[in-house]
């Protein structure tokens, strides 16, 4: 059998049908997105007549009272709370204002298929949000009319398995969160190392004793495993990277595993305290002695939109969020003069000294 490679370039948008809705997710607490905001939606609304939809609580902003163009539209949102509603196949994309915080959440309301996600740069840092807001009606046209690139982040199943649920005693249903970025396991609040049992599919690979363990998808190889000494992977990668949080051993480094594999964490039986878990920076909750966080690929990844294609946008966010290889240039010299000059004078320098040393006697 002859391996074959998806070419990354391949992968494009495209719509079986007209796209009718669109959910708009805007950074909170944050004054700077409204007039955007507004100014979007109004657009949305009036000129293309789509059906938009938000979140309850951002009509709760008083702000959003001092927008006139808002009043004419307010009444034609469709609102939607994360907590109780279902968005499953009524979105046909989604369009995030902000910084990488608001992928993350439009992630996390999707459990299962993830309509297309476009990100305006509007926060802080940007990685994740490669496209600008000042020429938006231009670029949602391109979206709508399917001249697009798309980048599939792949997403991490997480499993909490109780222990009394693996002893039959509890019969509740088994926690599952899905995440982008990544999950971490450390020490919470203790003042004691973790102490934390790796297992891969099923064999155990090592013990992890130190402040913890960050388990990440390639997206989230440049959040927070970068800071911990990973290395950084093209979300393309169908990968599983974990990374050592301040481990007790200098040979501890980071590994990538295949996407497939089934990650099984799980507090040592001689731990001295139980281990806290966190889920793109949220959603905490405890592993106590006998259970256990699975952790594998999920089916469901986000097709996140491209501004220009897979390899410009990601390294474009490299150099322009994280700097990487950024330094001042070397000088420019005369190759034909300056080191001809160079060279001749320190031969001249040699021949000197040798000429200036005391003979043998």
């Amino acid at each position: 059998m002859v391996m074959q490679i998806q070419d990354p370039a391949s992968q494009r948008l495209t719509w079986y049908k007209p796209p009718l809705t669109v959910l708009v997710i805007k950074k909170v607490h944050d004054a700077q997105i409204l007039a955007p905001f507004v100014q979007l939606v109004h657009w949305l609304v009036h000129d293309k007549s789509m059906v938009v939809f938000v979140e309850a609580a951002v009509l709760d902003d008083t702000l959003l009272a001092e927008y006139g163009d808002f009043t004419s539209v307010k009444e034609r949102l469709m609102t939607f709370r994360a907590s109780t509603d279902d968005l499953t196949d009524k979105i046909d994309f989604t369009i995030c204002l902000g910084g990488d915080g608001t992928l993350l959440h439009a992630s996390s309301l999707f459990q299962q298929s993830v309509p297309p996600v476009m990100a305006f740069h509007l926060g802080s840092l940007g990685f994740l949000t490669p496209f600008e807001f000042n020429n938006f009606q231009e670029q949602v046209m391109n979206v709508l009319e399917g001249h697009a690139a798309l980048t599939l982040r792949s997403r991490l199943q997480c499993v909490v398995l109780r222990k009394s649920q693996d002893d039959n005693k509890d019969k509740k249903k088994p926690t599952t969160i899905l995440v982008l970025n990544e999950v971490v396991v450390d020490r919470g609040p203790s003042p004691y190392l973790s102490n934390i049992d790796l297992f891969l599919d099923g064999k155990h690979i090592t013990s992890v004793q130190g402040d913890g363990l960050i388990v990440s998808t390639p997206t989230g190889s440049t959040a927070y495993a970068v800071a911990a000494g990973a290395s950084m992977i093209h979300p393309s990668v169908p990968a599983i990277m974990v990374t050592p949080i301040c481990p007790h051993s200098l040979s501890f480094r980071p590994i990538v595993v295949p996407a497939g594999v089934e990650l099984k964490i799980m507090p040592s039986p001689e731990a001295r305290n139980s281990a806290s878990v966190s889920f793109d920076g949220r959603s905490q909750l405890t592993l106590r002695p006998g259970d256990s966080l699975y952790v594998t690929t999920s089916v469901y990844p986000v097709p996140s939109i491209c501004a220009q294609d897979q390899i410009s946008d990601w390294f474009d966010s490299l150099a322009e969020c994280l700097h990487w290889n950024v330094r001042k240039k070397q000088k420019q010299m005369d190759e034909l003069s300056d080191l001809t000059h160079s060279s001749s004078d320190n031969l001249e320098e040699l021949d000197n000294n040798h000429d200036e040393r005391p003979s043998d006697t």
